[in-house]
């Protein structure tokens, strides 16, 4: 390693020490996610559940979620990242006491709940938190850590449930574990800073500078400490000339373009795919069902493993290209998984290993593409003056059409079968395709306040 290299390393430690801690909170996202449904097997043992119970089991964090995402983009923008980071650890940590201890089902449906809340919160303040800290050449690397994170701690799910899987309160350890990262976010973050942005949008400035200074040792901060205040003014000066509304045109925008980003993101059927993985795997003509299981550990360690992609090339080559060739392949995977079942039963040829091979695909490309940069790029295209409130109103769009297509999905299965639903969802890439070249920009090399004067430009040629 030269000296070059070396000093380089050096100087972003304490950044990649920051994105490090704040990551755990993708973990936490993508392990009480994943944990449910290997306890869900024991917790019927406890307590037999009905299939509404069960239901309410799963799905009650989804609800917890959209309220976590509605309710806490403001105080992100009143009280900061960092305190709203501290807030949701804490709830982390609560929400897996409280299932690890449940004495009913009402209280496992409400620490699953609190948990889902934490979940709402962490996936839009910690992409938040990264991308204000990120330089622009180490933006994309650092906010697709998150992205990793999550499939990380689904990884770490499976695992939990494997090793507590015979032991007394065998669901209780699973879901309970969960307090461990909880406690590590909550202490990691409390010696760490807010971001400058936040910090200045306050008046804070020069503890803006001292986390600049720790960030970027060697950095004109001056020069971007003023392009913060002049988008800061910018913002404040249109605001005015609004007659006190709270969005103008040009902010609202980039909010309908992160909506777009989510829907495409989850509306694709990542989420099905993820839930119901051994589901599919049966009825595509896998009858051992621990062999279905051991299947749905390999797409995860896939898209765990995939997710590195992104993390090496966003920033080299760009967001849109990786997506491009991603949802690409999605759609293929989706049309190809629809005529696999669609030709099962018309053919005397076994076409079950088609069906393996379309949902690794899916998951492959969806790793490298929308699971991460569709994060990145909503905390990216947000105006400043709003971006804690307008990152809230996008991931709490990802979080209310995760339910819908959760919820549809096995009607979907029943009514129409399985080729038109996977069909249905490969029109939906096409149309994510064509959203992505007229509408999405691209933010590869360019300042979170550069990004932000193109919204305000392309308005102010629309009014011309």
């Amino acid at each position: 390693m030269n000296a070059t290299t070396a000093t380089k390393k050096i100087k972003h430690f304490w950044l990649y020490i920051i994105a490090g801690v704040a990551s755990f909170g993708g973990l936490l996202s993508g392990f009480d996610t994943g944990v449910i449904s290997g306890a869900l097997l024991f917790i019927n043992d406890t307590w037999p559940l009905t299939t509404l119970e069960q239901g309410w089991v799963v799905s009650s964090a989804l609800i917890g979620a959209v309220f976590g995402a509605a309710f806490n983009g403001i105080f992100a923008d009143i009280y900061g990242r960092k305190k709203v980071i501290i807030a949701t650890g804490t709830i982390f940590a609560i929400g897996s006491i409280i299932c690890g201890f449940a004495p009913s089902v009402f209280w496992l449906i409400t620490g699953r709940i609190i948990l889902g809340f934490a979940i709402g919160m962490v996936n839009f303040v910690v992409p938040l938190y990264l991308s204000e800290l990120s330089p622009q050449k180490l933006r994309g690397m650092l906010v697709s850590l998150y992205q990793l994170a999550i499939t990380a701690g689904i990884l770490f799910s499976y695992l939990i449930n494997r090793i507590f899987a015979l032991s007394e309160y065998n669901w209780r350890w699973m879901l309970g574990a969960g307090l461990i990262p909880a406690l590590i976010l909550l202490i990691g973050i409390s010696f760490l800073g807010d971001t400058p942005r936040w910090l200045i949008s306050k008046k804070r400035e020069d503890e803006a500078r001292k986390i600049f200074a720790r960030i970027e040792p060697e950095a004109n901060h001056e020069k971007a400490i003023k392009e913060i205040r002049s988008a800061l003014k910018t913002t404040e000066e249109l605001k005015k000339s609004s007659s006190g509304k709270i969005f103008e045109t040009w902010m609202l925008k980039p909010i309908l373009i992160g909506i777009a980003i989510m829907f495409i993101q989850i509306c694709t059927g990542i989420n099905t795919i993820i839930y119901y993985t051994a589901t599919i795997f049966k009825a595509a003509g896998f009858t051992d069902t621990i062999g279905a299981l051991y299947a749905t550990i390999g797409v995860g360690f896939v898209n765990f493993a995939l997710t590195f992609v992104a993390i090496f090339f966003t920033d080299k080559i760009g967001r849109k290209p990786l997506l491009y060739t991603g949802l690409s392949g999605i759609t293929v995977s989706l049309f190809a998984l629809g005529a696999s079942f669609y030709f099962n039963a018309l053919t005397p040829y076994d076409l079950k290993w088609v069906s393996v091979g379309s949902i690794v695909l899916f998951i492959s490309c969806f790793a490298f593409s929308l699971g991460p940069i569709a994060w990145i790029l909503i905390s990216e295209i947000m105006p400043l003056k709003i971006r804690g409130t307008a990152m809230s109103i996008a991931t709490m769009s990802n979080f209310v059409f995760n339910f819908i297509v959760a919820l549809i999905f096995p009607t979907l299965l029943k009514n129409i079968g399985e080729a038109y639903t996977f069909w249905i969802f490969g029109v939906i890439a096409i149309l994510g395709l064509y959203i992505i070249k007229r509408y999405i920009p691209e933010t590869k090399g360019r300042s979170l306040e550069e990004i932000e004067k193109i919204w305000q430009s392309s308005s102010s040629k629309e009014k011309a």
